[in-house]
């Protein structure tokens, strides 16, 4: 069974990764599937929704004689993935209490 994960979570996966280094889609994309199931299709919209919301920033690299866009997350972004960091704990506790059968929190 894959659970979906929301478009918002999502974010926070992408500005956490960037939070460690910057990623080429690519390489970024290899990262996520490392933990969660997504595609290049998902991943690619999910940064330009970002970088429109000034939570990431690009600048392109030489490799090889082509170019790579790499992302990098700004403060912008830092201060988001803190809110979402924020939500995800009080999400995840309220629904394993939910999952482990448990009286309410």
């Amino acid at each position: 069974m894959a659970i979906q994960i929301s478009s918002e979570l999502l974010d926070g996966c992408v500005l956490a990764c960037l939070k460690g280094q910057d990623y080429y889609g690519y390489a970024l994309t290899q990262r996520l599937q490392a933990a969660i199931s997504v595609s290049e299709s998902t991943l690619y919209p999910v940064l330009r929704r970002l970088k429109k919301n000034d939570w990431v920033t690009t600048y392109d690299q030489a490799f090889q004689g082509r170019n790579r866009r790499y992302y990098q997350i700004t403060s912008a972004g830092l201060t988001q993935l803190s809110a979402i960091q924020q939500e995800w704990q009080t999400y995840y506790l309220a629904i394993n209490h939910l999952l482990q059968g448990e009286d309410e929190p």
